[in-house]
């Protein structure tokens, strides 16, 4: 049977498909046509790919008779950044990278065009010129809120990023950095350790992977400021309600207080060495409570986006010292300070994020292009808030920011892979947005072209090689569960918020639109459809079970809250759980303690124990309710 390349995932951005076949045989060299040191890496990773289809092929760098892989780096047959040609013909296989990522690259395709080849090696003749749109392709994963992940789950999500050619990753940090003479703030979260993150930037680099330092330094900094040791630096050291936490804390650093830029100057001379990247995430986002407290009266006299702007600079000059690139989330400048984009350092990058399908990004871009910053556009996975993602809004949000960012000049696209409130999504709901970011950022007339449809098939194919043709759709069709209930809450999902508030629901997490008996049986019919096919998937995958275990974890905690939803309608959304009759608490109660346990048990199969507790806590206190 002829290789699918309609499947290949990203799309090339020129293929041309040709008669005949070349057939892969075990006395097939893998020859290194020019200088062989910087391509053993990717023929390496080729040469693991045959070795799944039971070939066991010699790489060589000396010149090979006959038919041959032959893999060679020559920008003069390229010409373009991270690009490659690939030809397939009778006569065997050629593949030219225009530097070592571009010959990476090509074999990453040749790795799905193996993959993509049922029975007998006999790949279908092909020509392929491609190259990426974006030059920076990331995907920024929450470390914070509450999972760390194992090494083992991170080096797992390096190569399949690599797989899709990703090259950036940061993992967002509050306080999950062992940071020496600090320990009050990261002991019980099993944080990152200095000599875990050199072994995991050497892997990354390995495969042209940048591995990003991310640390937040002015706002979200609440896990330090409601340490005693800490609090004297909060804007407000009373503290204020936010939605990152079930307590009443601290969130900001005061950027009047010169201990704010000491502290910040220790963690980032403490963070930076581990990483080889020369760029750096300092947050800065989302100050709520800037304005509110010790700085209430220089906000009111220069204004607060000045006090903000003031304190980026500070921040920018640590950066500075370190001789590396600031990177900072865009959302106060841009939204709320437009006329102050303008008086931004020349060097920054902003990181221009919303996580909505109809978010403004043309506007927004266009307003740090005429500045002349560079900038990234940060759609989002859309799974946080949710449990089983968004599948149609991150479609929809992705491709917005693939195509408006390229349009306007942007430098990289970083989709956000957040986990707000206790990360309870599993990491394989973040799956198709992974997929759907490299597919867009790398080729972005595919954000036009390629239908939504077409995503469950690329998620069989090349994250849950799924030979059944199961896991795809059920993960793209359980992800637009949300939708059932016909009621639209911004940023997240109903069905996450009915387990989260075992007092009055808050009218914004009630969303728009009014929740109906009627449209919460029509979600549960919708759930248990979508879950019928779980036990037919065929993954070939070592941690295939796992998965399974995952979503059926997702199923049933969904249908759970589709049963709260219908008791709270009844006694209305404006009253707390104990409303509910007896009974109705006592029936909840039953079904969701066994959830938790197993909640606690798929968490651990990926993710550190810090967390665990804090990540629990949100629904604990929905059972407590229920049990009280």
């Amino acid at each position: 049977m002829p290789t699918d390349l309609n499947r290949l995932a990203p799309q090339p951005q020129r293929l041309s498909a040709t008669s005949g076949s070349f057939v892969i045989e075990s006395s097939t060299p893998i020859y290194l046509t020019s200088a062989a040191q910087p391509l053993l890496f990717s023929a390496q990773w080729l040469q693991r790919a045959l070795q799944k289809r039971e070939v066991n092929l010699a790489i060589s760098a000396a010149p090979a008779p006959g038919p041959a892989i032959r893999l060679s780096i020559d920008p003069a047959q390229v010409g373009r950044s991270q690009g490659y040609k690939l030809l397939i013909d009778a006569g065997g296989i050629v593949l030219v990278g225009n530097d070592e990522a571009g010959a990476f690259y090509g074999v990453c395709t040749l790795c799905q065009l193996l993959e993509l080849t049922p029975g007998a090696l006999a790949l279908s003749a092909v020509q392929i010129v491609d190259w990426p749109d974006y030059p920076n392709r990331g995907i920024m994963f929450d470390v914070t809120r509450d999972r760390v992940p194992t090494m083992e789950t991170l080096y797992e999500l390096v190569d399949f990023l690599a797989s899709l050619k990703l090259n950036q990753l940061q993992l967002y940090t509050e306080h999950t950095f062992a940071y020496r003479g600090h320990e009050v703030v990261w002991k019980d979260a099993s944080p990152m350790t200095g000599e875990e993150i050199l072994a995991l930037d050497a892997y990354c680099r390995q495969r042209f992977v940048e591995l990003v330092p991310n640390q937040n330094s002015f706002g979200h900094m609440h896990r330090w400021l409601k340490h005693p040791e800490y609090a004297h630096l909060a804007e407000d050291p009373e503290g204020m309600e936010h939605s990152f936490s079930i307590h009443r804390e601290p969130f900001s650093l005061c950027p009047l207080d010169e201990g704010s830029i000491e502290l910040i100057e220790d963690l980032f001379g403490q963070l930076l060495p581990h990483f080889s990247s020369r760029q750096f995430n300092v947050g800065l986002d989302e100050t709520f409570d800037l304005g509110r407290g010790r700085s209430k009266a220089e906000c009111e006299a220069k204004g607060s986006g000045r006090v903000y702007l003031e304190f980026l600079q500070k921040i920018h000059r640590l950066c500075t010292q370190q001789g590396v690139t600031m990177q900072f989330w865009s959302d106060i400048i841009v939204r709320d300070e437009p006329e102050l984009v303008a008086e931004l350092p020349h060097d920054v990058v902003a990181l221009e994020w919303g996580y909505e399908k109809d978010y403004p990004f043309a506007k927004h871009a266009a307003l740090i292009a005429a500045s002349g910053r560079s900038f990234y556009v940060c759609p989002g996975t859309s799974s946080w808030n949710t449990l089983a993602g968004r599948t149609d809004n991150a479609l929809g949000n992705i491709r917005n920011a693939a195509i408006n960012g390229f349009e306007h000049g942007a430098i990289g696209l970083l989709t956000t892979d957040w986990g707000d409130n206790g990360h309870p999504q599993p990491l394989p709901v973040s799956y198709l947005g992974f997929l759907a970011s490299a597919a867009f950022s790398w080729n972005v007339q595919s954000a036009r072209d390629l239908p939504d449809q077409a995503l469950p098939a690329l998620l069989d194919a090349h994250a849950f090689h799924d030979t059944a043709g199961v896991m795809g759709q059920l993960v793209y069709d359980l992800g637009n569960a949300y939708q059932q209930p016909e009621v639209h809450v911004s940023n997240s999902s109903l069905l996450f918020w009915l387990l989260i508030f075992p007092q009055a629901m808050p009218p914004r997490r009630q969303g728009q639109g009014e929740l109906t008996q009627a449209a919460l049986e029509q979600t549960g019919t919708y759930i248990d459809q979508v879950m019928a096919s779980l036990d037919q998937a065929q993954m070939d995958r070592p941690d295939a079970s796992l998965i399974q275990d995952e979503y059926r974890w997702l199923g049933d905690i969904l249908r759970l809250s589709v049963k709260m939803g219908m008791a709270r309608v009844q006694t209305g959304l404006d009253q707390p759980v104990s409303a509910m009759s007896p009974a109705s608490r006592k029936a909840l109660a039953e079904e969701m303690r066994p959830l938790l346990d197993r909640f606690g048990q798929i968490w651990l199969q990926r993710s550190r124990p810090g967390g665990l507790e804090d990540g629990l806590a949100r629904f604990q206190r929905m059972l407590d309710a229920l049990e009280a």
